[in-house]
């Protein structure tokens, strides 16, 4: 780590992946003085996996805390809310969240906080009645314009789209394509229209599926936008395997190491996303200072440790950064990283 500490502090790096399944993930040398549940979507998400590793960086950092990664097999509310229950029940000091569902989980949310636990979401926030603060990766309008405009650059701004989302519920999923499409009303993009919306509910099988049927339905197809790392990976497969390489082009959100393969054969020209790793950090440095009492009101500072502070908004909102554009020029570097 040390020799790319400055990388990953200056662009987007990362570091190795952890187990996905569920595990208490750092014990300090020192008896853990608070215990901080990490609940995610799903198992077997690397994306999370990384976000697991930067909240054990973070707690071998600030000592004195125990983290728990958990989460369901399965993508979907009533399985998380079970997870959480089960976190509630072991009178955790912290649950870290990112929801399946932003209202469904608000009433296991109050429960929690009812109890003296602090809750807060990242990736996919909670709706601000079952949170004290919801830490967004980047802002919202840029995530959804740096989409479309990847995917019009690779197209020269000419040709069909489509969209290849995750579960129809997920919050930063639809606020996303919100702002995808408000980027779309721009004139420079009149020739370039949005043809469908599809769902591939997070998972590799569904969202290849999903893929192929948008290229069936929707023969002048020039692009796809997936802002999802399991659904940009398996729709460029999808993409290799069909021989529609150079044909149509698939953009979005995703690792670098899943997508180093799809970059280099052709099937994706562009790809962003910020530093998982880091946003489980910065989660896990807020929930810290969540729990020594720190002022959550809008305004207040909150700090991400190495990362800096954040500004608390409206409704308990909170931004770590600007996503990053990885390509031909860089993905190599660092898919060796994360």
């Amino acid at each position: 780590m040390k020799t790319t500490r400055r990388t990953l502090l200056k662009l987007a790096g990362g570091t190795v992946f952890v187990a996905a399944a569920p595990a208490i993930l750092t014990r300090p040398a020192r008896a853990a003085d608070k215990r901080i549940a990490m609940i995610v979507k799903n198992l077997g998400n690397s994306y999370f996996d990384a976000c697991a590793n930067g909240a054990k960086e973070a707690a071998k950092e600030l000592g004195g805390i125990e983290i728990i990664y958990t989460a369901s097999a399965k993508p979907t509310a009533e399985e998380q809310i079970a997870v959480i229950d089960a976190q509630i029940a072991q009178k955790v000091d912290g649950i870290i969240v990112s929801a399946n569902d932003a209202d469904a989980l608000v009433p296991v949310g109050k429960k929690a906080m009812e109890r003296g636990i602090k809750v807060i979401s990242f990736d996919s926030a909670i709706a601000p009645a079952g949170r004290i603060v919801h830490l967004s990766a980047s802002s919202t309008p840029l995530i959804g314009a740096k989409q479309v405009q990847m995917i019009a650059k690779t197209l020269g701004g000419k040709g069909e789209v489509a969209i290849l989302s995750a579960a129809s519920t997920m919050t930063n999923q639809n606020s996303w394509i919100e702002a995808m499409k408000e980027e779309w009303k721009k004139p420079e993009y009149k020739d370039m229209p949005l043809v469908a919306t599809v769902y591939g509910d997070d998972q590799d099988d569904k969202s290849y599926r999903e893929m192929q049927g948008l290229v069936k339905a929707h023969p002048n197809l020039k692009g796809v936008i997936s802002p999802t790392t399991i659904g940009i990976r398996s729709g460029a497969k999808a993409i290799v395997d069909g021989g529609l390489t150079g044909k149509v082009f698939i953009t979005g959100l995703g690792l670098p190491s899943e997508m180093k393969d799809y970059v280099l054969a052709g099937a994706c020209d562009s790809f962003a996303i910020w530093n998982p790793v880091e946003y489980g950090y910065s989660s896990t440095m807020i929930m810290a200072d969540i729990l020594s009492g720190k002022d959550t009101a809008e305004g207040a500072k909150l700090s991400m440790g190495k990362k800096g502070e954040t500004t608390v908004g409206k409704d308990g909102e909170a931004v770590m950064g600007e996503p990053f554009e990885f390509n031909k020029t860089n993905v190599e570097e660092f898919a060796k990283i994360f």
